[in-house]
């Protein structure tokens, strides 16, 4: 895009910097920007969660809407300006699986002393039921699951789950993952140096964010169907649903953990009221769009055939 004016050297995690460590080494200007989940850096402020995934927060399209039309991302700078951090939207896997179990959910008692790796606020909402949830980055989950330092696992879906090998360890697949409907990827480059950017330059940045926002859903929804055939037929995973019981505690569970950070300081209960509102508006718009066609799609009729 920038014929060759702009050129990006990739490091994974542990090549620069430990995988959590990216935020303080961009913040710093070890490093110029990390691509990440802003889930990871609660620690540095709880806001930063609502702009990648809250417990049955929004959707992909919905949390689109909020940053690009609804006052998000001027939210979002005046978050990353604390940390001289300028966020962009950068990829989403959308509605993520709810994770691997050694062991059947048959109530929110199966939860209690669960060693389940599972990070950002979803990761709060279990401990408040009673599980020992742990953040651990991506590479170290299989290791873990494997040796039994953890008891199950939450990741992304299909895809991602199958190249990880996690069938080989743990044979329930839960679903929906109410912990991170659309799970948004962040962009996050260094403030000083994206202003020390030509304006020109400066929208190629952003406008290499938002195509990758995009291409990067498409990428999860054309491999996430194919994949889980292959878990199930070829790997013999089982596939379960929450039950209504379980999603309903976890829900409640979720509303007071909610409810608790989203209130912890001024500026996190700035962003958490701008969330709501968005939230509330995409629910109302939703029952009368994509929730009543998803349900008319299901009706029995021929298509195709």
């Amino acid at each position: 895009m920038s014929d060759g004016q702009l050129n990006v050297k990739v490091y994974s995690a542990g090549e620069l910097v430990a995988a959590f460590e990216a935020f303080d080494a961009v913040s710093q200007g070890t490093a110029d920007m990390y691509h990440s989940a802003d889930y990871y850096w609660i620690g540095k402020s709880p806001a930063w969660a609502f702009f990648c995934a809250v417990p049955f927060g929004m959707t992909f399209t919905e949390i689109n809407a909020w940053i690009y039309h609804g006052g998000g991302q001027e939210l979002w700078d005046e978050l990353g300006a604390k940390f001289n951090i300028k966020p962009f939207l950068a990829g989403n896997t959308g509605v993520q699986m709810g994770g691997w179990f050694n062991k059947e959910i048959n109530s929110t008692e199966d939860y209690k002393g669960l060693k389940i790796r599972m990070p950002g606020l979803g990761g709060e909402v279990l401990r408040e039921i009673g599980a020992a949830a742990v953040n651990l980055p991506g590479g170290e989950i299989a290791p873990a699951l494997q040796s039994g330092a953890i008891d199950a696992t939450e990741w992304v879906g299909p895809w991602n789950d199958l190249a990880f090998g996690f069938y080989k360890f743990a044979k329930y697949y839960y679903y929906p993952g109410f912990h991170e409907p659309g799970t948004a990827n962040d962009l996050g480059v260094n403030k000083d140096f994206y202003e020390s950017l030509p304006k020109h330059q400066q929208r190629i940045v952003e406008a290499a964010a938002a195509m990758e926002n995009v291409y990067q859903n498409a990428e999860f929804n054309a491999h996430d169907s194919s994949s889980l055939t292959t878990l199930t037929g070829k790997h013999k995973v089982q596939v379960r649903k929450f039950s209504p019981d379980v999603l309903n505690a976890i829900g409640e569970a979720s509303g007071r953990v909610m409810n608790r950070v989203g209130n912890s300081d001024p500026l996190t209960a700035k962003v958490y009221k701008s969330f709501l509102e968005s939230r509330k508006d995409s629910i109302g718009w939703a029952k009368l769009a994509d929730q009543a066609y998803w349900e008319a799609r299901l009706l029995p009729f021929k298509y195709g055939q």
